[in-house]
């Protein structure tokens, strides 16, 4: 045995220039399958450094509820970050609270007042002209590098500023050091199931590419084995000849695919796919999953290949494939989709806060998509063999061509079916699960809108921010007040809880933009109710009281607190209805000026406030911008910089998204694009295996004057052909696959027609790949062609 599978080897390797080409192909193919599968092993080693990364630089207060003691190593920090183009650029303000402060990872002493310490990707973008109006923002000096260690990736745009007036009264925090050790939550179960089938959907089609790969010149070696058989094999040894040709391809495949993912991972800080990136260091296959994959490829080569020449009769005199192919038969290649969908229906339906098997999901799936590849090549026979022999030409010797051995051309495309079909089943699942992963935290029709906020009342910087907001180039209104709460003091009944509204404090003309005032003056105070909303109106009414006292303290800050802090609303103040502001927002409860809380109250129930301590809260500016100036936006970002580099921007049409499904997501993409890009590389080099086959036939149709256009065409039309039918069966497949998986997650189908741009993209890469086989074809076409050994 070992001396056949020896022989096999020696024949992969011999047989002159056209045996080492046939090897080569061979070995290429399986190689890029291998490349893409060691990066697949790499990802949960990618992930868990950016999340130890990702914790190491996280301040050990973030997930305390005890208050850290000022000490020598203590530091004051606030989270600064802003976006800068659509791009996120995270940032932190750092104080010293001592001469031995801790430091984030990545640094190597703290930035001083005006300084600032930056990612080498953002300091790249400072110093282009693209990144002047950032520059501008940030406005610090640079002193230095952060650290690979302080970093999610190459690309990660992060800065540490110091700051000389960072308290923890006006927005800091204070911590005694970095690396939070928090335990991992559980995935929620929706979650674990979209994970499950991403990477099937990825690593499916990457395995009916490597079983293709290991078949490539399956012609050639039947008439050599058929040779073989002259010199007194018989069948078993010949099968066992072939797959150790089989075997040295795709020990050669691995040796290609480990030379392959050794060098593109030394450009992984080069490469940045939807803000994915890694560290060359990173990109390490786990043990397990290196070692399955070095197990799995030269297995999967071996039964291939043994599978293959059970359906080939190899004789003296010659191989039963060159007659017609016998029918293939229907009834397992549909029991395999059915029983994948059966499984996943078995399931039932999956809770975020339940557990799922994920063994079931992947099986399921798997099964799913293992049955479209081998439903294609029935199809493609069942059509072939229904279409007659009218038609031009190229379409004649395209339909006889596939009519006798349909089978290479449905392997060469089943694995795009494969991609497209998963792809389309990811994309419903997405779709329907979109509700779950991003809400707006403002109304759609809202965009053009910000808000400017800061944790802490500044009575002098609110009249200053709308002024500068209204001066900014792209601003078209704003709107800037003091917002804090205000609780009823009247009786209630039984577990009745005390009604509450919101206060807010601005100048009269900003009261006047904000609500039907007509007549204000310093001092005065209003009840504001909201426009066709009569039950919060009468909720409004019963906590501002007029001439009553209200309680001004943080209803969840009150524990914290000697007692309640009472204001009297003035006896005469007026109730008008509210005004949209600037972000298109009705603000209501007790508007008052300065004043009016600085008032003493006559009758003692209450006593003067002062607005820059109103307990819990907050100055907020609303900006509208106009959408038609360019980086409006950033303009807004950068007059709130100027005005205190502890104000944080927003957009009011913001998707706030759950972080884990935006990993998975740009995952899914990045995976996507790799596949996609091996499924292409895998059709080419069929497609020139193909042609090599036919080299002879080519040669002889040229000499007896066949046009080279007419056999270009009918190349084209063999791959067209079963393209087409591989994308309905790949839109069947991923429509049902993607409806069950919905069904499982308790979703509805909220877009069928996700196929469209899918389908397309998988025929557009097929022509691709025939316009690139093209200068193949012309050279095999040559006379030379015809010659024999």
């Amino acid at each position: 045995m070992l001396h056949e599978l020896a022989l096999g080897a020696r024949f992969a390797l011999g047989g002159g220039r056209e045996g080492l080409t046939r090897t080569a192909l061979t070995a290429l193919g399986t190689g890029l399958g291998v490349a893409l599968l060691l990066l697949a092993a790499s990802v949960p080693h990618i992930m868990a450094a950016r999340e130890a990364r990702e914790a190491a630089r996280t301040a050990s207060d973030w997930y305390s509820t005890e208050p850290v003691q000022r000490s020598d190593r203590t530091v004051v920090h606030l989270e600064t970050g802003t976006e800068y183009r659509g791009d996120p650029v995270a940032g932190e303000l750092l104080r010293a609270d001592g001469r031995r402060p801790v430091l984030p990872p990545g640094l190597e002493r703290m930035p001083a007042e005006g300084e600032m310490f930056v990612s080498p990707a953002l300091g790249e973008l400072l110093a282009s002209d693209g990144g002047a109006l950032l520059k501008e923002r940030l406005g610090a000096r640079v002193a230095g590098t952060i650290g690979d260690e302080g970093l999610h990736d190459p690309g990660d745009l992060r800065y540490y500023a110091g700051s000389d007036t960072l308290t923890t009264a006006n927005g800091g925090s204070r911590t005694a050091g970095y690396g939070t050790g928090r335990p991992h939550d559980p995935v929620d179960a929706p979650l674990l199931v979209l994970i499950v089938l991403i990477c099937v959907v990825l690593l499916v089609p990457v395995a009916v590419f490597l079983a293709t790969a290991a078949r490539f010149g399956g012609e050639r070696r039947d008439q050599r084995l058929a040779a073989l058989r002259l010199t007194g094999a018989d069948v078993r040894a010949t099968r066992r000849i072939a797959a150790g040709e089989a075997l040295l391809g795709s020990l050669l495949g691995l040796a290609v695919g480990a030379g392959v993912f050794a060098v593109s991972r030394l450009f992984a800080g080069s490469v940045r796919l939807w803000d994915l990136g890694a560290f060359p260091h990173d990109v390490v296959p786990a043990p397990w999953a290196g070692a399955l994959v070095l197990a799995a490829v030269p297995l999967c080569a071996v039964v291939t290949t043994l599978v293959a020449m059970r359906a080939v009769t190899v004789e003296p005199l010659g191989v039963v494939r060159e007659t017609a192919p016998v029918r293939r038969r229907l009834w397992w290649r549909l029991a395999m989709p059915l029983a994948g969908v059966g499984v996943l229906l078995a399931i039932g339906r999956v809770t975020p806060g339940g557990a799922v098997d994920t063994f079931p999901v992947a099986a399921g799936a798997i099964l799913v998509l293992l049955g479209l590849s081998t439903l294609l090549p029935w199809l493609v026979d069942a059509v072939v063999r229904r279409l007659g022999g009218a038609g031009p030409l190229p379409w004649q010797l395209a339909v006889r061509r596939l009519q006798l051995g349909g089978g290479a051309a449905a392997r060469a495309v089943s694995g795009i079916t494969v991609a497209v079909a998963g792809a389309i089943a990811l994309q419903m699942l997405f779709a329907g699960m979109h509700a779950d992963f991003a809400r707006l935290i403002s109304h759609s029709s809202w965009a053009g809108r910000m808000s400017v906020l800061a944790e802490y009342a500044a009575p002098d910087l609110a009249p200053e921010a709308e002024k500068a907001f209204r001066a900014t180039p792209g601003v078209r209104d704003a709107t800037a007040v003091i917002e804090a709460s205000a609780v009823g003091t009247g009786p209630v009944t039984g577990d009745e809880s005390r009604p509450m509204t919101s206060l807010v404090v601005a100048s009269c003309p900003t009261l006047r933009r904000l609500a039907e005032i007509s007549d204000c003056s310093e001092g005065d105070a209003f009840v504001v109710h909201r426009r066709g909303d009569a039950e919060l109106n009468r909720w409004i009414d019963r906590t501002a009281r007029k001439g009553r006292p209200v309680d001004l303290n943080n209803p969840f800050e009150r524990d914290r607190e000697t007692g309640p802090l009472l204001w009297t609303l003035p006896a005469g103040s007026p109730t008008v209805p509210a005004r949209p502001d600037a972000g298109g927002e009705e603000l209501f409860g007790i508007f008052a000026t300065p004043g009016a809380l600085s008032r003493a109250d006559a009758g003692g129930a209450g006593a003067p406030v002062d607005p820059a301590e109103l307990p819990g809260a907050r100055t907020i500016a609303q900006v509208h911008l106009d959408e038609g100036v360019p980086d409006a936006a950033e303009h807004v970002r950068n007059t709130a910089a100027r005005l205190s580099p502890l104000l944080a921007v927003r957009e009011a049409a913001d998707a706030v998204r759950d972080q884990r499904y935006a990993s998975v997501q740009k995952g899914l993409l990045a995976g996507a694009s790799g596949t996609l890009a091996l499924i292409a590389a895998s059709l080419v080099v069929a497609q020139i295996e193909q042609l090599r086959e036919r080299r002879r036939l080519l040669s002889v149709l040229v000499a007896f004057g066949t046009r080279r256009a007419t056999l270009a065409w009918s190349v084209l039309w063999q791959t067209a052909l079963p393209v087409a039918l591989g994308m309905v069966v790949a839109t069947a497949g991923g429509l049902a696959l993607g409806a069950v998986m919905l069904r499982m997650t308790g979703k509805a189908v909220s877009d069928w027609w996700v196929f469209v741009p899918l389908a397309g993209a998988g025929a557009g890469v097929v022509a691709g790949v025939t316009l690139l086989s093209l200068p193949a074809l012309w050279r095999l076409m040559r006379a030379d062609g015809l010659r024999t050994e």
